[in-house]
């Protein structure tokens, strides 16, 4: 698919309804935009998406790649003030959706559901309301 038709359909890209299939959009930081993962089995999931449609962190300047790094340490540190997680995973994963992107997942030990193992990407284990989910983005907001 070229370029240009790919963005069209990128969920980070054209938002919309490929974005509400799986998250809602937070905030835009200055290389990134934040939105909440919607399946909340790890209470605080976040995506932490490139404002550039790229598929490899390679593809990005000096500049950009410490910008977008900058942007994923002040979402993990204001995951760490709001939701005091014992670890926070940081996956970065696209086989097929060519965006640069990192899950931040925070982990809890006291929380068997995998505590010490791999993330799932998407367990279909937990879904809020719509009230529970704005009470998230807005502690979040409210810590970056």
């Amino acid at each position: 698919m070229p370029y240009a038709e790919e963005m069209k359909t990128c969920g980070y890209c054209a938002e919309g309804e490929y974005l509400a299939a799986f998250g809602i959009k937070i905030c835009e930081l200055g290389a990134t935009k934040l939105y909440l993962f919607k399946e909340q089995s790890h209470r605080g999931r976040v995506i932490v998406a490139s404002k550039l449609h790229v598929s490899e962190i390679t593809a990005l300047t000096d500049e950009e790649r410490n910008a977008f790094f900058a942007d994923v340490n002040r979402v993990a540190k204001a995951l760490h003030a709001v939701f005091h997680p014992t670890k926070v995973n940081y996956g970065a994963y696209g086989d097929t959706g060519h965006h640069l992107h990192f899950h931040l997942v925070p982990k809890y030990a006291d929380d068997e559901f995998e505590w010490g193992g791999v993330f799932a990407m998407n367990p279909k284990r937990k879904f809020l309301s719509d009230a529970e989910y704005a009470e998230l983005v807005a502690s979040i907001k409210s810590a970056l």
